[in-house]
């Protein structure tokens, strides 16, 4: 099956029309039945996503890496994160989609909350989230004046519930803090602009040292270096899961001379990125 000329990218897979409610609840097999049992990775801009199954197995693809999803487990997708399916025919669960601005209202914010909104998350379904995620599916079945209330505020209980789990034996984070949100929004927003570390900073009314120093707390590297991983991540995705050329994509993230990025995608990622399309492409082709 030939790559795509881009990621595809929906509002829930094979859509991209806009987003149907405030919160949208569906079974596993009601989307994943319709396309074989597979769903070819794609990823979502503005959504994140939790799946629970129940019974049967999904292996997963996050960024290229394997992991696989067993019943009594959960998967919480941020947005950006490219992502894709296999699972075994039959399987059962639940998908839950929730638009990027529902995930921001969810607060008071702390630097924990905000790091593990941030990340791909996956783990064992508590008793107490698996009773808040069957309320949140009641929910959207449900009708009422203040239905949209009730889904965002359990879809909200959710989250927290899973976080808080998951963090509860793990130091908080000292860092991420409302700038280190900021930018990571910039970065989204001007990924293809080849803005500088110059650039980020005037954008957040700080100086470069400032941000510098924030950065450095936050991920335990310089601002530049910080700037450059999130490029070559994009890099990765673009080159694994698309066709076009490697110069193109060195254009499409800022990159006028595609010399010096191959240049910088190796000494970044250990090999160039023919190599590391031919391994990737290898490897899927071989699973």
């Amino acid at each position: 099956m030939p790559r795509p000329a881009h990621i595809p990218i929906f509002n829930l897979f094979g859509e991209t029309t806009a987003f149907p409610d405030v919160v949208h609840c569906e079974a596993v097999l009601d989307r994943a039945g319709l396309h074989g049992w597979v769903i070819s990775p794609h990823r979502h801009t503005q959504m994140a996503q939790v799946f629970q199954i129940s019974s049967g197995v999904a292996q997963v693809t996050l960024d290229g890496v394997e992991r696989q999803l067993e019943p009594g487990q959960y998967l919480y997708i941020p947005p950006q994160i490219v992502h894709g399916f296999a699972f075994s025919r039959g399987t059962e669960g639940t998908v839950l989609s929730i638009p990027s601005p529902v995930v921001a209202r969810l607060g008071p914010k702390t630097p924990a909350l905000s790091a593990w909104l941030r990340a791909s998350q996956h783990g064992a379904l508590s008793e107490d989230a698996g009773v808040l995620l069957t309320s949140v599916v009641q929910a959207y079945a449900g009708n009422g004046n203040f239905r949209a209330q009730r889904l965002v505020s359990l879809t909200h209980a959710l989250l927290a519930a899973l976080a808080d789990e998951s963090t509860a034996e793990t130091p908080s984070p000292k860092d991420p803090n409302r700038q280190m949100q900021q930018l990571d929004a910039l970065i989204t927003g001007h990924l293809a602009e080849g803005w500088s570390a110059r650039d980020y900073a005037s954008a957040l009314h700080v100086t470069t040292g400032h941000l510098n120093r924030v950065v450095r707390g936050a991920a335990g590297m310089s601002l530049t270096a910080y700037l450059e991983t999130a490029v070559m991540t994009e890099a990765c995705r673009l080159i694994a899961f698309t066709r076009l050329p490697v110069a193109e994509v060195g254009y499409r993230l800022g990159y006028a001379d595609p010399p010096y990025f191959s240049r910088r995608f190796r000494l970044r990622m250990g090999e160039t990125p023919s190599a590391y399309r031919a391994r990737v492409s290898g490897e899927r082709a071989a699973e």
